[in-house]
């Protein structure tokens, strides 16, 4: 048995550390948000990224040469959109000119085979599926030590994982069955310290310093959703100042798990185990391969960028400065795109903005009757205040609704329980005939849920909210030319019978529908109080303009007003005309996605999706996001921009003399958020093996956090297939975020040199970033803090010249 000098135990526990920032988190299922698969190798290149995901998983991160090759003979990718890819590319590996860029596009080589574990290598030698095996036992565990209120009889959780686990695996013989002999007592003989057990496993099969990093980042891999749920439990502790040790607790059981295996079989596999340390402590460079698929991908994407262009290119006058009939502030959600464009045409004098979803209030709420704390804000963000619904007056009903909500769960408890389920379903099966029968055919809908108006609780001190409102204001550029009627639309997704239905809720809100901020933000925005100390601060709302909280539904397209927070007989006739608005609003919408959709031939057709617990596509989603638009409103208005794009209202010119803090704000949150957002649906396009949830019809839910794929195997993350593929053909197109900002780009690049993470982003083109204006697209961004001026003339950058 061949060996490394022994590794310091602190070498070990900064390599643990550092390949427990290579996975991404998973949020549980009940607030799920889009994440980045490629968090942790925002540092590299796309084709680096492909070099180190292809060693520890065989990992693909572009399309196959087909994809990119049907468009090129399509003419939607020009041949200098490949030519500027070319020249663009950083790596000194990259073909030497277009000719031979050309003539290594045909040769769609497999991706390289990951290197072996030793669960691998035991596995070729013995015949006996061990990979399989250890993912088994290990997910079986899981699912029981992280349930978060599904099962009947939940594991405790009074101990570390790595604690837990080793109680667990001492007593379960299914490993020494399989052939592993003494696996139980090698498991509680093991180290009690997690870090302690994974240097001894480091040392036992001798691996060397330099091969640490990937060992570790491939043996969570292999781990699946389970690593991404304990890195979101670091992610969350980290946010509060503490820290977490249940991945660097995985990481150490499934080393165990090879340290028995190699020591077992070290004469059969010593030979090949040597060759794999080898390769895993060799630098990380990208192949001939890698980096022409980096610059197909490059390429793909500057050919949407110059139909964005060409899309924005004529500038569009200014609309009169008339007071607006209405004002409707949406959440920057693609979805949001395709109903403000659709409310704007049903009158021209309705204005809307967008703005992030959670319009400013980062609150922690607990609604109606619930002792849950939802944390409705970005999870890039800490909780700035709390809230809850209802006030004292509703003591009565809330304890009420408690009750019926304990009954619920009793009886469905008593359903499911080993002693009852069986006669339950055979004496109470016939009474849920009519309930089986509306579900099924769609005929019951759920309402939205209308809690009672939500409150600060504890209450905001005077100054903290006109602070609050003040920054909103200026956050969405709305300092001025207020409507009599301001609407603040967050949005939601009304679903039925689908594990990922928080994912079709509010991103900027954590996973959960957009109403309570919305309803809080509107309480401060009509305080008398509040307003009249805008006032001093250069902010004068006049006294006839009320704010309502809404909320659009993204499956149905129909909007629900909260006006009963703040009622207002003035406004009443306003207030039917706006529902009228709405409702057309909502119709235009319907139809114009019901060309998407599959099965939908009319707009009527769409809302039914919502109801029918059959759907598998019940709304697209934030499917074919493409760009991210931070401008004022005119630049974009009266263009059809396909649902494809973020739109956050800004203008640079009100936010220069303070220092341009809205302009970072904007680069540094939403900017970022939607970049999970687009690499979430990037990922699941290109590697829906390892970054997709897999097939809806398959998926069984379990312990409330993910979902398998079947009835075993890991926990599935991402999206859905169904929810990038029709069926026939792929939905989404994969390409990384084109982000265009209409702001100096000295402004900008002074953000990124202060933001090296945001930069990294753009520095390796993980998002590509442009200054915009009333022509439309002005400068590229290049990294290193530099730019290069588009050319003036529109028809040589649509020809890519």
């Amino acid at each position: 048995m061949s060996c490394q000098d022994p590794v310091n135990e602190a070498i070990v526990s900064r390599a643990a550390e550092a390949a427990a920032r290579q996975i991404p988190p998973l949020w549980p299922l009940s607030s799920s948000v889009a994440v980045n698969p490629f968090l942790g190798q925002s540092e590299a290149t796309l084709a680096q990224a492909a070099a180190r995901l292809s060693r520890v998983g065989e990992v693909p991160v572009v399309m196959p040469r087909s994809w990119y090759a049907e468009r090129i003979a399509s003419g939607e990718i020009a041949q200098a959109d490949l030519a500027a890819a070319l020249a663009s590319s950083p790596h000194e590996n990259k073909p030497r000119d277009l000719a031979m860029l050309e003539s290594e596009m045909d040769k769609d080589l497999p991706i390289p085979n990951a290197l072996r574990t030793v669960a691998d290598l035991v596995a070729a030698r013995s015949g006996t599926d061990w990979p399989g095996i250890v993912a088994e036992r290990i997910g079986l565990w899981a699912g029981g030590y992280f349930d978060r209120g599904q099962a009947l009889w939940a594991a405790p959780r009074d101990r570390s994982a790595w604690a837990a686990w080793r109680a667990y695996a001492t007593h379960d013989l299914t490993p020494e069955i399989m052939g592993l002999r003494g696996f139980a007592r090698f498991v509680a003989e093991a180290p009690e310290n997690a870090r302690h057990a994974i240097a001894r496993s480091v040392a036992r099969l001798g691996l060397g310093e330099a091969a640490l990093d990937t060992v570790f980042h491939q043996l969570l891999m292999s781990l699946g959703g389970w690593a991404q749920f304990a890195r979101y439990e670091l992610w969350r502790a980290e946010l509060a100042g503490t820290t977490d040790e249940t991945l660097i607790d995985l990481l150490a059981i499934r080393l165990l798990w090879e340290e028995a295996l190699f020591l077992q079989h070290a004469t059969q596999i010593d030979e090949d185990w040597t060759t794999m340390r080898a390769a895993h402590s060799a630098p990380i460079r990208p192949s001939r391969r890698q980096v022409v698929d980096e610059i197909l991908q490059e390429a793909a994407e500057r050919a949407a960028q110059r139909k964005l262009a060409a899309t924005l290119a004529t500038a569009l006058p200014d609309r009169a400065p008339d007071r607006p009939a209405l004002q409707a502030a949406f959440c920057i959600d693609v979805r949001s795109e395709v109903f403000r464009r659709a409310l704007e045409a049903v009158d021209p004098a309705i204005r809307t903005l967008g703005f992030a979803g959670f319009f400013g209030v980062a609150a922690e709420h607990r609604r109606f009757a619930s002792d849950v704390d939802e944390h409705r804000l970005p999870v890039l963000l800490n909780a700035a205040v709390t809230s809850r619904a209802g006030d004292l007056q509703d003591a009565e009903a809330d304890l009420a609704q408690r009750y019926r909500a304990r009954a619920k769960r009793a009886w469905g408890r008593f359903k499911l329980a080993a002693v009852s389920s069986f006669a339950f379903v055979e004496a109470m099966g016939p009474v849920y005939i009519g309930k089986l029968v509306r579900d099924g055919l769609g005929l019951a809908s759920a309402p939205a849920r209308d809690d009672p108006a939500p409150r600060f609780d504890p209450e905001l001190a005077p100054e903290a909210r006109v602070d609050a409102a003040e920054t909103v204001l200026r956050a969405m550029s709305l300092v001025d030319g207020f409507a009599s009627v301001v609407l603040l639309v967050g949005h939601g997704a009304n679903v039925v019978n689908n594990p990922h239905a928080s994912g079709l809720h509010c991103g900027a809100c954590g996973g959960y529908s957009g109403e309570v901020n919305a309803r809080l933000l509107a309480q401060l925005l009509n305080d008398p109080a509040v307003r009249e100390a805008l006032v001093e601060r250069g902010i004068a709302i006049p006294r006839d303009t009320l704010f309502v909280a809404a909320l659009h539904d993204t499956t149905t397209d129909r909007v629900t007003l909260y006006d009963r927070d703040r009622p207002s007989d003035a406004h009443s006739a306003q207030l039917d005309q706006v529902r009228q608005w709405l409702a057309a609003a909502g119709e235009i919408a319907r139809g114009e996605r019901a060309l998407r959709l599959p099965g939908a031939e009319r707009a009527r057709d769409v809302s039914a999706r919502a109801r029918n617990w059959a759907e598998v596509r019940p709304e697209w989603g934030l499917t074919g996001c493409q760009a991210f638009i931070a401008a004022p409103r005119q630049r974009t208005s009266d263009r059809n921009m396909e649902g494809r794009t973020f739109l956050h209202d800004y203008d640079w010119r009100l936010d220069e003399e303070r220092g341009f803090p809205v302009l970072e704000l904007i680069m540094t949150a939403p900017v970022v958020v939607a970049s999970w957002i687009s690499l979430q649906y990037y990922g699941s396009a290109v590697a829906p093996q390892a970054f997709g949830a897999g097939n809806k019809l398959l998926h069984n839910v379990v312990g409330g956090v993910g979902v398998l794929e079947g009835n075993g195997g890991p926990l599935r993350t991402g999206l859905p297939w169904q929810s990038v593929h029709d069926g026939e053909k792929l939905i989404h197109q994969p390409l990384r975020l084109s982000v265009c900002i209409e702001a100096p780009c000295e402004a900008m690049s002074d953000i990124l040199s202060r933001h090296d993470g945001v930069r990294s982003l753009f520095d390796k083109r993980w998002l590509h970033l442009f200054a915009m204006g009333a022509e439309g697209l002005t400068h590229r961004y290049l990294g290193g803090l530099q730019w290069e001026a588009l050319p003036a003339d529109r028809e040589a950058y649509d020809a890519g010249r």
